[in-house]
């Protein structure tokens, strides 16, 4: 059975850092691009950054570009989002997806039914 955890989501004031955690088992970590997505109260998904499988090159969003770094430990089987000088407008539930998808394709298409998904963690950045 495949099952994608999300940890580390909370509350956070504006300026602040969070680091999300996605454990992944029950697939070959190392065949699937780990890619982070986000959905707002009353607005869709967006795509946030994808990590490549051949070759953990990280692929962003322009809008969190400096701000938030990608990354892939594929002897852990887990894979890391950490989001730094948050902004209100980063409010969202965080869910990873696992897929064999290219991250080229995943960036612009994220209302695509991934083959699996985490939870989603709440992250709410307020003062």
């Amino acid at each position: 059975q495949v099952q994608l955890v999300e940890s580390g989501g909370g509350l956070v004031q504006p300026g602040g850092s969070l680091r999300l955690s996605c454990a992944v088992s029950g697939l070959i970590f190392d065949y699937y691009a780990i890619a982070w997505f986000r959905q707002a109260p009353g607005k869709e998904r967006e795509a946030v950054l994808c990590l490549s499988s051949s070759d953990d090159t990280p692929y962003y969003k322009d809008s969190v570009k400096g701000r938030f770094t990608g990354s892939r430990d594929d002897g852990k089987n887990t894979a890391y989002l950490e989001m730094n000088n948050l902004e209100p407008g980063d409010t969202a539930v965080y869910r990873c997806a696992a897929t064999q998808l290219v991250c080229d394709y995943v960036l612009t298409h994220a209302l695509y039914n991934y083959e699996y998904w985490g939870q989603g963690a709440h992250v709410t950045v307020s003062s």
